[in-house]
């Protein structure tokens, strides 16, 4: 024999199974909203664009403007890497800084070449043997340059001066999200 549902009953259950959907698509929005995606730019480039003449050696050969956001809450510190994966003889790295403190919201124009700088955030060795930025200058062809951003679970317990790898090894397993921003230059 077939049961017989009343309409009231099936109003309910549409209605019930309506609250529940609703409920787990607010829940899930609301996560989505809460997790924002680490962002690295600049003022004086867009992603892929030239980078101005005065960031190279053909100009001031002074540090770029950096800006980001959506520092996941966990970081300690951040990291940055700036490097050419496009040099003749292997990637060449330009800049290498880190225990930034996770609450700055970017670097400014033309960071002084000092090892410890006043946020406490510390440079290491470029590969023109210095310390801080070193813009780009590349022999020929347009270059790409990669400025690398990296939000830390840790502090790093590094003196100033060390160089890529060492950085790399040191935050081996820290690393808790990542982006990038590239820049390109060709000399004229």
């Amino acid at each position: 024999m077939k049961e017989f549902k009343s309409p009231f009953s099936v109003f309910i259950t549409v209605f019930l199974a309506f609250l529940f959907f609703t409920a787990i698509a607010v829940i899930n929005s609301q996560n989505k909203g809460e997790k924002e995606i680490m962002k690295i730019e600049s003022p004086s480039f867009k992603d892929g664009d030239f980078i101005p003449a005065k960031y190279t050696c053909d100009g001031s050969d002074i540090s770029p403007p950096l800006d980001w956001s959506g520092i996941p809450e966990k970081a300690k510190s951040l990291a940055l890497i700036s490097d050419d994966p496009d040099a003749p003889m292997g990637t060449w790295v330009h800049w290498v800084i880190y225990n930034i403190p996770p609450d700055e919201k970017g670097l400014p124009e033309g960071l002084p070449p000092e090892k410890t700088l006043p946020n406490r955030a510390r440079q290491g060795v470029n590969d023109f043997r210095k310390i801080g930025y070193g813009g780009p200058c590349p022999p020929g062809g347009t270059h790409r340059y990669f400025f690398k951003l990296y939000a830390l679970d840790k502090v790093l317990e590094l003196g100033p001066g060390i160089t890529k790898k060492k950085l790399l090894d040191a935050m081996e397993g820290h690393i808790i999200a990542e982006a990038q921003l590239i820049g390109r230059y060709k000399r004229r």
